[in-house]
């Protein structure tokens, strides 16, 4: 049974109104499987796979059209919320994360982050599929040609920092990415060890994905029209459901990363994440 729409100007009288399983959800642990596999295996955020996917199972579960995608970068920064815990107790454990780094990017993180909400929740589904869609293809790109920057330079001062930060941050809201996409090289480009640098993305990814949950939570608060089971742009089902079963998928990633080709699968995902985001686009503008 497809979840059952509230029509626009009324009030849902509680959240579990109309509580009924719905077959749909049954989806929603296997995309978590995918998706925390995946992370742990290929070191990517799971906003790749999951915005697209999440989207064209909206869509098809009968969520309003000029929702999906706001609706799916939220749960998607939800989720991501869960994964970004464990994978920061991992990259501590091993000594990777460079914690002044966190300190100095996080102020302007949390702020852009919070405010690319805002300009996310101010977008029309098309525009903002569409600005997803160029960014992944970019990000798949880098996968394709295994583009790393060269080392050139050194960190910026605080000043320096919290602009990077807000930038990455209002990138990440648009996108629901824990920011890896593009502090990976920036902090490559500044003459950070590869390793230090995915570990600290890893510990950014989590006031990325906080600031962002609360700014997709805010926005959506009021949004007419959203299904049953919804706080804001957070789908409740596909949260608990697809975020739970990340978390234990993605320790098994982790571990066949060491035994596995990881640069071919790189990109053969690549082509994967171009094939999910022309889905994607086909499903919002059909």
């Amino acid at each position: 049974m497809a979840a059952t729409i509230v029509p626009p100007g009324c009030v849902r009288s509680s959240l579990f109104d109309h509580m009924t399983f719905d077959l749909w959800w049954l989806a929603y642990p296997l995309l978590g499987a995918g998706v925390g596999f995946l992370a742990g295996l290929l070191g990517v955020g799971g906003g790749g796979v999951m915005v697209p996917m999440l989207t064209t199972l909206f869509l098809a579960q009968g969520f309003p059209h000029e929702q999906v995608v706001h609706m799916a970068l939220g749960t998607s920064m939800a989720t991501i919320v869960l994964t970004s815990v464990s994978s920061l107790r991992a990259h501590h454990a091993h000594g990777a994360v460079r914690w002044r780094i966190v300190r100095q990017i996080t102020p302007g993180i949390l702020i852009g982050t919070f405010a690319g909400t805002f300009i996310a929740a101010r977008l029309n589904t098309v525009p903002l599929a569409v600005f997803f869609a160029c960014f992944m293809t970019f990000v798949a790109a880098q996968m394709l040609c295994n583009i790393k920057p060269k080392p050139s330079r050194e960190l910026p001062g605080l000043p320096g920092m919290s602009v990077t930060g807000f930038g990455i941050g209002v990138v990440s809201a648009l996108v629901a990415i824990g920011g890896g996409s593009l502090s990976v090289p920036f902090m490559a480009w500044c003459n950070v060890e590869m390793r230090h640098a995915i570990g600290t993305s890893a510990a950014i990814g989590f006031p990325i994905a906080l600031a962002g949950t609360v700014g997709y939570l805010v926005n959506g608060w009021t949004a007419a029209g959203t299904p049953p089971f919804t706080l804001g742009y957070i789908y409740l089902p596909a949260l608990v459901l697809a975020g739970m079963v990340s978390i234990l998928t993605a320790p098994l990633g982790a571990a066949c990363a060491h035994r596995l080709p990881v640069a071919t699968l790189k990109k053969a995902f690549a082509g994967v994440l171009i094939l999910l985001v022309v889905k994607m686009l086909h499903g919002v503008f059909a």
